[in-house]
């Protein structure tokens, strides 16, 4: 997937930026075609894996900063790199300036390998009719080289996690979750000055003096946590998505706490079998309770959505 708006927030910290992306290959490979990092001057995000490989792709990648441009390159990982692989990666370059983004909108990003997508060089057919039926009818294919041009659907956040608390375990949660592809994460709290100086880039705070306000904004397919400094508003923000409605629901709090909060959930008029729905305790406890160790393990539950347990307990 392309994601437009890591790049789009890369070029305007850094001016110039190189992407590459994995364009193909044969036999082993350390990603999947499509797996993409990008690189500056004096630094880089994500990752195409396969340590020496990568490390040669990073140093074509600013030498290429200075002049622009494009570049398509096929590297052996076994020969050439003493990777015991034995595969063979096709690596494809760019360099983006703000004049030369994606346009905002696009669902598919297709551009020829061998030169800027703004020169005239003539799209084939094949990808003419792919766009088409990628624009048309909604289906948008997996990324890969067509004919001499790359083709890439973009990044669209498929899970919307909801998670409600900037304490100590908010801010841990928000630091593993943040880097997962497909993923848009809203995060709640009271005040401005609840939340870190540095947030990323993929995530939005909301800053909300009354957070039950803020549940009439979540889809109704969102995935929340509560985690607040509170156990009135945690049982607040129970009574209220169970209300709106979600996908998925998890709340901080010791086994104690999830008995007096389904009591109380239930003189609020919710059935037993709505307010089974919310999932406490939360996380593994045989990783401990330390905020870190907490949201790696409701992480891991996040990533498995056939496992329904997280339960972590936390004394609360």
């Amino acid at each position: 997937m392309f994601d437009l708006v890591e790049l789009r927030a890369a070029v305007t910290a850094h001016t110039r930026v190189a992407r590459i992306v994995i364009a193909g290959f044969d036999g082993s490979s350390p990603r999947e075609v499509g797996a993409a990092m990008l690189v500056w001057q004096g630094g880089q995000s994500g990752t195409i894996g396969g340590g020496a490989l990568e490390w040669l792709a990073m140093g074509r990648a600013r030498d290429l900063l200075a002049t622009g441009g494009t570049r398509l390159d096929r590297q052996a990982l076994g020969p050439n790199l003493g990777q015991c692989c034995g595969g063979a990666v096709t690596l494809l370059t760019e360099v983006y300036t703000a004049a030369t983004l994606p346009a905002t909108g696009e669902t598919v990003i297709a551009r020829p390998v061998e030169s800027r997508p703004t020169t005239a060089q003539a799209m084939p057919l094949a990808v003419k009719r792919l766009l088409a039926t990628a624009r048309g009818m909604g289906h948008l294919p997996a990324p890969h080289l067509l004919q001499g041009w790359m083709i890439e659907p973009v990044a669209r956040p498929t899970r919307h996690l909801w998670i409600w608390g900037a304490g100590h375990v908010g801010r841990a949660l928000v630091g593993v979750m943040a880097p997962l592809p497909d993923l848009a994460i809203t995060w709640i709290d009271v005040a401005q000055d609840r939340f870190p100086a540095t947030i990323p880039d993929t995530v939005r705070a909301l800053p909300v003096a009354d957070p039950t306000r803020a549940i009439a904004l979540a889809p109704q397919d969102a995935e929340h946590l509560v985690l607040t400094y509170s156990h009135a508003l945690d049982l607040a923000l129970c009574d209220g998505l169970l209300r709106h409605g979600f996908a998925r629901a998890g709340l901080i709090g010791s086994a104690t706490k999830w008995a007096r909060f389904r009591s109380r959930l239930a003189a609020l008029g919710h059935s037993a079998p709505a307010i089974a729905r919310i999932q406490c305790p939360i996380g593994d406890p045989s990783l401990g309770k330390h905020p870190q160790a907490i949201a790696i393990g409701v992480a891991l539950s996040f990533l498995s959505p056939q496992s329904h347990a997280m339960t972590q307990e936390i004394a609360g």
